[in-house]
């Protein structure tokens, strides 16, 4: 594929598509883990709700990496010029390996203090832990695969990261049972033996991207020198990654903010629905996702061949198709909510908390791919920093003023939150295409 003059609408699908898909397998990787959480135990369900915000932080860093990686190449790429890119990505593999190993020390050390900080007790606590201590033994393996993907990515090619997304949702459907239940003889790790089935899926992703990438003779260690490594390359990879990392790392701040206020006002149960809603919520909102891929590759090789003109189409064209899909997944879910919901948990009070935020929350959905759509422009065009104080204002400074004012001043308890998520996200949509569409004016001229 050629990024730079190919026909943007099948360059958008091409990239799109199979990035799509691998999120929407992904997501329902996601939907396994908590279907068989809400079927072990509610405050299982509860307990794993709980803990998602460390493990997306993880995620977090890992897609910083990635992001920051897959900018640099693709401008390098736009620019032609491939010796750049192979000292970015043995810098990419440094910092990856770097960041793995201080997160899990960090993980291991502090991960049952940080829920014990955000309100978390009794089963929901235990629970949590369990699925966490595991989980960290291999979060080095979720960075490394962002790593690799942005290797990929930063040509286009999105399918071999649908590969293993697929192939991960299959072997979890499998894996998952066989360490929770025990079968065959293996212990009941409960809650553990999710966060192990999932380590076992990113171990075998990583070998597999590494497998498609010297196909494609992209070796990750093709002519690897330490002396490549220089302080101004990852500095130039973290300028770039670090925004987005620390953007989807105050999503993860708000999801504690977000528990701390549903278990206020709503207690275990509106935990549970959250837990459960928020699944449903990302399934619909995967098959926008790949748009934010094709943005970033598209935008971050003609930034590099400077063709500004085809920027501003790009972004057009990839807002329109996002808004189209989530009208669609809000059409969708509005009537299905609580037989969506009891897919997770037949329990009455989790059903209709849960199917009363999605009925609100389906106003926000385009709120997410408006932002998604934006940020990665914003990427591609070497522009990140605004990424992360719209993440601020949006995950911590305004939830802690509107969730208690809703909730507790105007007595709206957990309607307040729902509702508060809508006003927020709504905010910082209109802000974020406002900021987006003026930089590119400073960047590339009217």
């Amino acid at each position: 594929m050629d990024l730079v003059h190919d026909d943007l609408k099948t360059l958008i699908r091409k990239i799109a598509l199979p990035a799509s898909v691998g999120w929407i397998f992904n997501t329902l990787f996601n939907v396994v883990d908590t279907y068989y959480a809400g079927h072990l135990d509610t405050l299982a369900l509860a307990g794993l709700a709980l803990s998602f915000p460390i493990y997306f932080i993880i995620i977090a860093a890992g897609s910083g990496i990635g992001t920051g990686t897959t900018a640099l190449l693709s401008n390098a790429y736009g620019a032609n010029q491939k010796s750049k890119g192979q000292i970015i990505i043995c810098n990419a593999i440094v910092l990856a390996g770097v960041l793995s190993l201080t997160i899990t020390a960090i993980g291991l050390i502090f991960s049952d203090q940080i829920l014990i900080a955000f309100g978390v007790v009794g089963k929901s606590l235990d629970y949590g832990v369990s699925y966490l201590r595991i989980l960290f033994f291999g979060s080095g393996f979720f960075i490394f695969n962002a790593t690799l993907n942005a290797m990929l990515a930063s040509k286009g090619n999105t399918k071999p990261y649908r590969n293993f997304l697929i192939l991960g949702f299959f072997m979890n459907l499998i894996l998952d049972p066989l360490f929770i239940k025990g079968w065959f003889g293996f212990p009941k790790l409960g809650t553990g033996g999710i966060a192990l089935a999932t380590i076992l899926i990113q171990v075998f992703g990583t070998f597999y991207l590494i497998r498609q990438l010297k196909k494609q003779s992209q070796h990750p260690f093709h002519d690897f020198r330490l002396r490549s490594v220089t302080w101004k390359t990852q500095r130039a990879i973290l300028a770039q990654g670090i925004p987005a990392s620390l953007n989807m790392m105050t999503i993860a701040i708000g999801f504690f903010v977000i528990n701390r206020y549903v278990l206020l006002y709503g207690g275990d149960f509106a935990m549970a629905a959250y837990g459960a809603a928020t699944r449903i919520e990302q399934v619909a909102l995967l098959p926008a996702l790949g748009l934010n891929i094709a943005a970033l590759s598209l935008v971050g090789q003609n930034f590099g061949a400077r063709n500004g003109q085809r920027i501003r189409q790009i972004y057009r064209l990839t807002l329109r198709y996002a808004v189209t899909i989530m009208t669609l997944g809000m059409i969708v879910v509005f009537p299905l909510a609580p037989r969506l919901i009891a897919l997770f948990n037949n329990n009455p009070s989790v059903i209709a908390i849960g199917a009363q935020f999605l009925r609100i929350e389906v106003i926000a959905f385009n709120t997410y791919v408006l932002m998604g759509v934006s940020n990665s422009v914003l990427q591609g065009i070497k522009r990140p920093k605004m990424i992360f104080f719209i993440g601020v204002t949006r995950q911590f400074i305004l939830p802690m003023i509107i969730f208690p004012f809703l909730g507790g001043t105007r007595s709206m308890g957990i309607l307040g939150v729902w509702w508060g998520i809508v006003l927020i996200t709504w905010t910082a949509a209109i802000f974020s295409i406002a900021y987006t569409l003026q930089t590119l004016r400073k960047v590339l001229g009217n």
